[in-house]
């Protein structure tokens, strides 16, 4: 697998999701998007609804206009996501930021035994930041206006991943003429595998495996945690999901049910357990 290409010869990716919530386990995906790009065009997309299993709540319905009665007849995710592998099997994945939507599919490749994708992941959210200046900021929508891009629908899978492909491609021209995919990861500072994303991996962990039960059981947690207004004292958290990141994993959690939510760095965890 080697990146010493350049990219315009390579098959690239660009993927979205919709989701039920923001973070994985408690959370799932509700829509997915992806365009194929190959030989300076799109040869191909990929687009579909999925149900959930659990209804979806008003707050998550006006981020992205998606509601319960449009996925009550979709396929689940079970059903679509071997063709989504075929689909991304023989590309470069891109997305604008990354590791929420590889976050989202890591869980479910891991809970269907499905071997991970092995190719490195671009982010462009990442990449916009480190070559793209004089914006407000690097969400979607404020690099589609910046750069004239013909966004469609803001938060539809099918239309934020193409104009994440659009985006990708204005970060390429300022990398330089033709630069080989190595050159673009180099540039973003860091590749982005999927195995960063496993949450199986914590699931075997003794420290950690408690964290992830209590997300999937939506029950509380008895937390020992070096930092925050009380080191080292045992708090009662309410985990509303994991993130696997780049810069440090943590668990998102409030101090009760429905309070303002929190993150506390698995690195600083020294004791967790579930409340029964």
């Amino acid at each position: 697998m080697s990146l010493n290409i350049p990219w315009k010869d390579a098959t690239l990716i660009a993927l979205d999701l919709e989701t039920s919530g923001q973070y994985p386990i408690q959370s799932e995906i509700c829509e997915i998007g992806a365009v194929k790009w190959k030989g300076g065009e799109i040869i191909d997309r990929y687009s579909t609804l999925i149900k959930p299993t659990r209804i979806m709540s008003p707050e998550v319905i006006k981020i992205h206009n998606i509601t319960n009665e449009m996925v009550a007849n979709a396929p689940s995710i079970t059903e679509m996501l071997p063709s989504l592998d075929a689909f991304i099997a023989d590309g470069y994945i891109m997305a604008h930021h990354a590791p929420f939507d590889i976050g989202f599919l890591t869980l479910e490749y891991e809970k269907h035994n499905m071997r991970l994708p092995l190719k490195p992941v671009f982010c462009t959210s990442l990449l916009s930041r480190r070559v793209i200046k004089g914006t407000e900021n690097h969400k979607l929508q404020t690099l589609i206006k910046h750069f004239g891009i013909d966004g469609g629908k803001a938060h539809r899978a099918d239309d934020d991943a193409k104009a994440c492909l659009e985006v990708a491609f204005k970060c390429f021209e300022v990398v330089g003429p033709n630069p080989t995919l190595e050159d673009l990861f180099k540039a973003q500072n860091r590749k982005l595998h999927w195995s960063q994303y496993s949450i199986e991996t914590l699931t075997k962990s003794l420290a950690f495996s408690p964290l992830v039960e209590a997300c999937r059981q939506q029950k509380p947690l008895h937390l020992r945690y070096r930092g925050g207004s009380s080191p080292g004292t045992t708090r009662l958290v309410y985990p509303q999901g994991v993130v696997r990141s780049p810069t440090g994993d943590f668990l998102v959690a409030s101090d009760e049910p429905g309070g303002i939510v929190k993150r506390f760095y698995l690195a600083k965890i020294n004791e967790c357990a579930v409340v029964d």
